[in-house]
């Protein structure tokens, strides 16, 4: 693994490039995101200071296409692996 400087993991960060929560450099690294002591890799946005994740509500789409996501609760931890 390289010793490549890792940016500082945001409190709210989303996958899309869209949302002003994107965060491109951190996306060069790979990150785990931990829900509720389970880590999970459905993960499209988080925030740890509000304690919430939003993951695609199974194939489900809005009329522009994008995915319907649900909003689940619980304590959640991010790490770089």
């Amino acid at each position: 693994m390289s010793d490549t400087a890792r940016p500082e993991l945001p409190d709210h960060l989303s996958i899309d490039p869209r949302s002003p929560h994107h965060v491109a450099a951190v996306f060069q690294h790979d990150i785990g995101i931990r829900f509720n002591g389970k880590e999970r890799f459905d993960v499209a946005e988080y925030c740890i200071s509000e304690g919430w994740v939003k993951v695609q509500s199974a194939k489900t789409v809005d009329r522009r296409g994008q995915p319907v996501l649900i909003q689940l609760k619980g304590r959640v931890e991010v790490f770089y692996r």
